[in-house]
């Protein structure tokens, strides 16, 4: 399949290898073809890496993957193109983290809106799925770097779409039943939340690769 991965920082390289990895061709994405960190990681990847300006990679992707910051994400996305986003899957990772005021951080959205649905409502025709940004980016792509069983969560208006997601998780190495759905993409806003949580187990636990498991009485 051909992936769109927006973005040239660790979350973008982490999810553009991985899937290059599994087979899949990816182009990873920058405001301007000849990004030197694009470049750079195109070299190293060799067959199945390119690299563009966000135009380039979505307008040759079936799925494309939001990994900008979330602050920047819907810039990012307007030079995309909506005719390029327009029927793809998009699966925004991205969370809304404020560094303006120092650390910790604070979101620049919440409670009654959220990343997700900004892009949702701004690309109607788009098929967004907020999901993977509640762990570090090595969990993404490899959760079995956390012991045992743990959770993934998911957002987003269209089923199938949720499926395609569904279906690449399962081939990072989650367990089918450990991605959650959340429901519609009005879940990206407990999501995009959830990551001021995560803050502070990553201060507790002293490394990013920690994350939680939702569980259920069976009676």
């Amino acid at each position: 399949m051909r992936y769109a991965v927006l973005g040239t920082g660790m979350v973008g390289q982490g999810l553009a290898t991985k899937l290059v990895s599994l087979g899949h061709e990816v182009t990873m994405g920058s405001r301007r073809a000849g990004n030197e960190k694009a470049v750079a990681w195109a070299s190293a990847t060799g067959e199945g890496g390119a690299e563009g300006s966000f135009a380039d990679a979505a307008g040759s992707a079936e799925v494309v993957m939001n990994a900008t910051a979330g602050m920047a994400s819907l810039d990012a996305l307007a030079l995309a193109g909506a005719e390029n986003l327009a029927g793809k899957v998009l699966i925004d990772v991205s969370n809304p983290l404020d560094f303006s005021q120092g650390m910790p951080p604070t979101l620049s959205v919440c409670n009654a809106d959220s990343v997700g649905e900004q892009i949702q409502r701004a690309y109607p025709d788009a098929r967004v799925v907020k999901a993977f940004n509640t762990v570090n980016f090595e969990v993404m792509v490899n959760p079995s770097i956390i012991p045992g069983s743990h959770t993934l969560f998911m957002g987003g208006d269209d089923d199938d779409a949720k499926i395609t997601v569904r279906n690449l998780a399962v081939s990072f190495g989650w367990t089918a039943a450990g991605v959650v759905d959340l429901g519609d993409i009005t879940a990206a806003r407990a999501m995009e939340m959830y990551v001021v949580m995560w803050l502070r187990l990553f201060g507790i636990a002293g490394t990013p690769h920690v994350n939680v498991k939702v569980m259920q009485a069976t009676s």
